[in-house]
């Protein structure tokens, strides 16, 4: 085989314009084993395509039917209202206990505060009581 037809081959092969007795030409010609150094890279190429030609899937696909997909999808329906139902009950009562925390400390709050003015009132009658007790030693 001439090496310029060969060349010229594989740049109608690149460009996508070869027939395929054009292709069987250079498909010999590179697993031949007889390759131009400078078209090595091609030999790679054509080695590959002969041995993943020889591939076969040898698994066996199982295809379930279709009426057990919607037997699933009603259960899962159901178990995700059961969720739904399930955390709105939880979210609920973990708002509950909030609100009754916040009430709590709003109560506390204010309780300190009244009990904070107490103890300034109680001051004041204190010594309101030392002047009243002083005034009356005096005034005896």
């Amino acid at each position: 085989m001439e090496l310029a037809n060969i060349e010229k081959l594989v740049e109608k092969y690149e460009n996508a314009e070869t027939s395929l007795q054009e292709e069987t030409t250079l498909r010999n010609y590179f697993t031949g084993g007889n390759v131009a150094p400078h078209l090595q890279e091609y030999e790679f190429m054509f080695n590959y395509f002969a041995i993943s030609k020889e591939e076969t899937f040898t698994k066996t696909i199982q295809l379930e039917p279709k009426k057990s997909k919607k037997r699933n999808l009603k259960w899962l329906s159901v178990a995700a209202s059961v969720v739904l139902l399930f955390s709105v009950f939880i979210g609920k009562n973990e708002y509950d206990r909030y609100q009754a925390k916040k009430q709590f400390d709003q109560i506390s709050k204010g309780l300190r505060l009244l009990s904070a003015n107490l103890k300034k009132g109680e001051k004041a009658v204190a010594t309101l009581y030392t002047y009243e007790n002083t005034v009356n030693k005096i005034l005896k």
